[in-house]
């Protein structure tokens, strides 16, 4: 059965993820550990391991992350979208700022 996502997938994030793979096979290469080793330090059967290669969109994040720690690359996504450099959402968040700030004053008893 065919997933959905790969007929709504954008061309750019497919060409993304086929660079991730090979990147990944690279990596695992220059490491020199085969693809049934990789798979087992994984948790994840030889099949599933080659369509990560692949750049597959439906093998799981955890898989791919698992596997960049096994190769020695640490807990990468942890900083991939990090609040603190989200220009993006900085920006979000000036436009919220008041654009005058009033200091209330303490009332007056009577």
């Amino acid at each position: 059965m065919r997933s959905a996502v790969l007929d709504v997938l954008p061309p750019q994030i497919r060409r993304s993820l086929a660079k991730f793979g090979a990147d990944l096979s690279i990596a695992r290469r220059k490491r020199r550990l085969t693809t049934a080793m990789m798979a087992e330090r994984l948790g994840v059967s030889r099949a599933t391991y080659a369509r990560m290669e692949k750049g597959d969109p439906t093998v799981a994040l955890g898989a791919y992350a698992q596997g960049l720690f096994v190769l020695g690359f640490g807990p990468v996504f942890g900083d991939l979208i990090d609040h603190q450099r989200d220009e993006q959402g900085l920006l979000l968040d000036l436009d919220q700022l008041p654009k005058r700030v009033q200091v209330k004053r303490p009332k007056e008893p009577t």
